[in-house]
C-alpha cells in the first residue's frame, strides 16, 4: 500500500539540514509498524511526508496507486481526510469544542450533517468507554481519556491507515498499554497502523519494527504474533 524509494528531505532554515538520506520501505495492506529511533534520527518527518503533511524533495511515495507529490493543498488535504486517520502524542483537540465535537470534527469536514455526524461520533465514544464524558471539554479530561477521544477522532472517517506519532509519550504506563490495546484491537480490524516511537516497549508491541538512525533506515525486525508480550511486561 505504501512504496517509498529514494526519499530526501532536507529543511533550508539558515543551515540546511538533511533530515532524510535515501529511504526505502514499503508497508503493506493491514500491517502493524513501528518506526523507532532516537530523537532527530528522522522519524517524525518520515511520518509527516507518510501523511501527506510534508513534502519530500527527491525520490517517489506511492499511496496505493497514487504518486503523492507536489499535490496542491485541497487535494493533499482530500487525501489526508478520506485515507488517513492521525494520533499525536499532545493530542491536538481543540480546546472549545467537547469531546463529541472533537470526534465529530472530520465529518464536519466531508459535508456530513450535523445529526448524522454527531450521532456516529456517539457510537465512537461509547466504543472506547467515553459515552458519559461525550459533553465534557478536554480540560475536564485525563491524559487517558483525550487520547481516546483523538483515536475516535482519527477512525471515524473509517481511514485504511492509521498513523500514530508517539501516542504514548504524555501517558502513565498503565494507559500507555490501554492505548497500545486499542491500536492492536483496530489493526486486527484490517487497518494498517504505523506508529513513530522511541520508546522499545511500544515498539515492541508492533509486527515489525523499522529502525532509522541518522536519516536511514537501519535494520527491520519482524515480531511473530506470539513473541508479542504484554505491554506491561515490556515496561519493566
Amino acid at each position: 500500500m505504501l512504496h517509498l524509494e529514494n526519499i530526501h528531505k532536507t529543511y533550508n532554515a539558515g543551515q540546511p539540514l538533511h533530515v532524510l538520506k535515501g529511504i526505502n520501505l514499503d508497508i503493506e495492506d493491514g500491517e502493524f509498524v513501528s518506526i523507532m529511533g532516537a530523537s532527530g534520527s528522522g522519524k517524525s518527518t518520515l511520518l509527516n511526508i507518510l501523511g501527506i503533511l510534508d513534502n519530500y524533495d527527491e525520490g517517489t511515495y506511492y499511496l496505493g496507486d497514487v504518486l503523492v507529490k507536489n499535490l496542491s493543498e485541497a487535494k493533499a488535504a482530500d487525501y489526508r481526510n478520506r485515507m488517513i486517520g492521525f494520533i499525536f502524542q499532545s493530542f491536538n483537540l481543540i480546546g472549545y469544542k467537547n469531546a463529541l465535537e472533537n470526534v465529530a470534527l472530520p465529518l464536519y469536514y466531508q459535508g456530513v450533517s450535523r445529526r448524522k455526524r454527531n450521532a456516529i461520533a456517539m457510537e465512537h465514544l461509547e466504543r472506547l468507554g467515553l459515552k458519559e464524558w461525550a459533553h465534557h471539554m478536554p480540560n475536564e479530561l485525563s491524559g487517558g481519556q483525550k487520547q481516546r477521544v483523538a483515536i475516535a477522532r482519527s477512525i471515524i472517517t473509517n481511514p485504511q491507515i492509521l498513523l500514530a506519532d508517539e501516542p504514548t509519550g504524555a501517558l502513565d504506563s498503565k494507559t500507555s498499554a490501554e492505548v497500545m490495546q486499542l491500536l492492536t484491537d483496530l489493526n486486527a480490524e484490517g487497518r494498517t497502523v504505523i506508529v513513530v516511537t522511541h520508546e522499545s516497549g511500544v515498539a515492541y508491541r508492533t509486527k515489525k519494527i523499522v529502525h532509522i538512525k541518522d536519516g536511514l533506515i537501519g535494520n527491520i525486525e519482524i515480531n511473530n504474533p506470539e513473541d508479542i508480550k504484554p505491554f506491561g511486561e515490556l515496561m519493566k
